[in-house]
């Protein structure tokens, strides 16, 4: 899915060669021709793949339910049908790279990558984001994002809500793995625009800018669907923003945004979860916590991943480079203890007392995750 340019394209079709389905389901035939009888028929098995299939035309998705006790012959296997399917005509793709999701790739690339030690995923997190820099933020020549692009071009289209809430998400998980200043900015400035633009002047927020193409009736709709909506996206950025920098307004803009949040969850609850997201963090605090370190030092870098992993809703991490000076709030009057990675675990910018200790950290941290 990722385009020339660094970003996220926006789908593939379900269908190739007319058929719903057909670049990835399987018969066990399939499997057969391919693996041979002896490896076909353990994957069909493997792989839920039965006569009468699990998905249309006889055909099933593949499904790998339990861990195989054979890797290496999964292995030889996996690459097999890998390579197979490769040769299949493909589902076209929609090309096109919309903001706001590719503000949602950013962040769950950025927060998987550093959980799981897999730099590469934080890299293509900071390659979308620097197209939607590039691109998206100020294409019309202001500071507003513009919300899809095509071989590296602006189209000529308005960033809608969803847009500022889930990119600005993005920048914050950015700046919570990465440490760089700049993403916590841009944030910030983004969630700005979202509030002198998109208010609804009741506690909530239009899907449409205040200076769009007029409409019959401005939308103005909190339900979540198959994203978050950008009115629980937006409250939900003002609440990390906010535990990050101190700066209060922010939180009360997102309490009244998710206000919202327990009328749709009594009467729709399927379309409230980003919004009771938002409302369990509020509740949770949510946790913050400070690191202090050097990027070359294996300590540091096992405290940061612990702070990340953090359950308790909301949680944030804000990273400094001991020695140097950091314009972020939570980050100030935070010493390392003598030369050591430190770690501060704090609610309201109250914190325990500082921990060098990768044990003593992650029990601080779950201490405040119930």
């Amino acid at each position: 899915m990722t385009t020339p340019e660094g970003a996220f394209a926006s789908a593939l079709d379900a269908d190739s060669e007319g058929v719903e389905g057909l670049f990835y389901a399987w018969s066990p035939q399939q499997l057969i021709e391919v693996l041979g009888v002896e490896d076909g028929e353990w994957a069909t098995g493997l792989l839920a793949v039965t006569e009468s299939g699990t998905f249309e035309h006889g055909l099933s998705t593949l499904q790998l339910i339990d861990e195989p006790e054979d890797l290496p012959r999964w292995e030889r296997v996996r690459s097999a049908l890998l390579a197979a399917r490769a040769k299949r005509v493909r589902p076209g793709r929609d090309d096109k790279v919309v903001a706001a999701w590719n503000g949602l790739a950013i962040a769950a690339l950025a927060e998987a990558g550093a959980l799981f030690a897999e730099p590469e995923w934080i890299e293509a997190a900071l390659a979308a984001a620097d197209l939607l820099l590039a691109v998206h933020l100020g294409a019309h020549d202001d500071d507003r994002l513009c919300r899809t692009s095509r071989d590296g071009r602006a189209g000529n289209n308005n960033g809608v809500l969803d847009d500022y809430g889930s990119v600005a998400e993005g920048f914050l998980v950015l700046y919570q793995v990465t440490g760089a200043d700049e993403w916590l900015v841009l944030a910030g400035m983004l969630l700005d625009i979202a509030i002198q633009h998109f208010a609804d002047g009741d506690g909530g927020f239009f899907d449409t800018a205040d200076d769009a193409p007029s409409l019959v009736r401005r939308p103005r709709d909190a339900s979540d669907n198959a994203e978050p909506s950008g009115w629980f996206a937006t409250a939900n950025a003002c609440i990390t923003f906010a535990a990050l920098t101190g700066l209060g307004e922010y939180r009360a803009i997102a309490e009244c945004a998710l206000g919202a949040a327990k009328v749709l969850a009594l009467r729709s609850p399927r379309a409230a979860g980003w919004g009771l997201a938002g409302a369990s963090a509020l509740l949770a605090g949510p946790l913050e916590s400070a690191m202090i370190g050097t990027p070359s030092d294996p300590t540091a870098a096992t405290l940061h991943q612990i702070a990340l992993m953090s359950v308790s809703p909301g949680a944030v991490t804000a990273l400094r480079v001991a020695g140097e000076l950091s314009s972020v709030p939570l980050l100030r009057e935070r010493p390392p203890l003598g030369e050591l990675a430190t770690a501060y675990v704090c609610l309201g910018f109250t914190c325990q007392r500082p921990t060098a200790s990768a044990v003593e950290l992650a029990k601080q941290v779950a201490s405040n995750s119930d």
